[in-house]
């Protein structure tokens, strides 16, 4: 029997690879492509729940059972949906100003710290301003929200504009900073003196608080979401604001050729992006809490992620989903009747993220034949 000598072996292996690559399709990526129809994210939170059921079989509870108990939990009651909306007003704020800036792939991972920021700001109105008549304070504190949410946002669009630094680094380690800035203040210079060890400023006076609807804790930041919302979506639809940002999203390196300043826009969504969620923290100290204080966000800043890709960056959109994410968070208070912890919420957050974000890749992929 003749022996095939080395050059032969390898030239038939590399003919059987050759054979075997030859398909009659490709797969191609397309970064023009819209990642797939309006009617995906919905399909890719069912998917996010079929996961997440599997876990919860295991657990031995019927996935059914608990994701009722979460839906009883946040609609099936006026409290639960007074509560709902709540937690939907930081959501919707935190998720517009997000999505204004992803729509030219700027990655601000940053309105927890903005948030932050925000509340701080509008505390230091009502400390630093005691003889401000009572009318003003509301109109003042909202403004000072804005402008610190603003500014922190800035501290992430200057060097990206100048120097090019990632953003997604620098946003994310200012919510750090923010977050310390906090602790410092509840636990030093703003301390409530009669708080009984209890990290946070003294409570709030009452013309310094946003109203509420009857009997609930709803607060009239529930207002500023929604006048937020159409406003997003008039300038976006309607000016020539909104069109460079669709077409600075669409195709960056068409903008050059247009005479669209892409360093102009960075700076403009950065500051509209941290106003935003300065009013939101503004928002939780003024109706919410009534006191700056320790762990006053749960971590809106980061769920309103999951809103913004949840309603695929569309200002309309965002309303109901930051409603079901909202749901979502007190619904997973409920559960802890039936003996699963409240961090089921958490668990179902993450995994609508995951299938959304893995949902918006593949959809901007597509079979070619070769």
């Amino acid at each position: 029997m003749k022996r095939e000598s080395a050059a032969e072996v390898i030239g038939k292996a590399d003919r059987r690879k050759l054979v075997r690559l030859q398909l009659p399709f490709e797969l191609h990526y397309d970064h023009l492509k819209k990642g797939g129809a309006w009617w995906m994210p919905l399909a890719w939170v069912l998917a996010a729940l079929a996961i997440c059921g599997i876990f919860i079989w295991l657990n031995g509870m019927n996935p059914l059972t608990v994701y009722a108990k979460m839906a009883q939990g946040a609609f099936g009651s006026s409290f639960g949906i007074s509560e709902t909306l709540v937690k939907s007003i930081p959501l919707l704020l935190c998720g517009l100003g997000v999505a204004a800036a992803y729509r030219i792939s700027i990655w601000n991972i940053g309105a927890e710290g903005q948030l932050v920021a925000g509340a701080i700001a509008a505390t230091a109105v009502t400390i630093y301003m005691p003889s401000l008549p009572g009318g003003l304070y509301i109109p003042v504190m909202a403004a000072a929200g804005i402008a610190a949410g603003a500014a922190w946002g800035l501290l992430t669009a200057l060097p990206r504009a100048w120097f090019g630094v990632n953003e997604l680094i620098t946003s994310l380690m200012l919510n750090y900073v923010a977050l310390l800035l906090l602790d410092y203040f509840v636990f030093g210079p703003w301390r409530d003196p009669a708080g009984f060890n209890f990290p946070g400023t003294p409570m709030l006076l009452p013309e310094q608080q946003l109203m509420t609807f009857q009997g609930t804790r709803l607060h009239y930041g529930l207002l500023f979401a929604l006048i937020a919302a159409v406003a997003f979506a008039f300038f976006l639809g309607k000016t020539r604001w909104g069109y460079e940002m669709k077409v600075l999203g669409a195709n960056p390196s068409a903008t050059k050729y247009g005479g669209i300043s892409i360093n102009r826009h960075i700076l403009i969504v950065m500051i509209i992006s941290g106003g935003l969620a300065g009013l939101a923290g503004m928002s939780e100290v003024s109706g919410v809490a009534h006191r700056l204080m320790y762990g006053l966000s749960p971590g809106y800043g980061y769920t309103a992620i999951i809103v913004a890709w949840l309603a695929k960056l569309n200002p309309w959109a965002m309303i109901p989903a930051s409603l079901f994410v909202g749901g979502l968070i007190v619904g997973g208070y409920s559960v802890q009747t039936i003996g699963l912890p409240s961090s089921m919420s958490m668990m179902l957050q993450g995994a609508i993220l995951i299938t959304l974000i893995g949902g918006e890749m593949l959809g901007k992929y597509r079979f070619v034949r070769r």
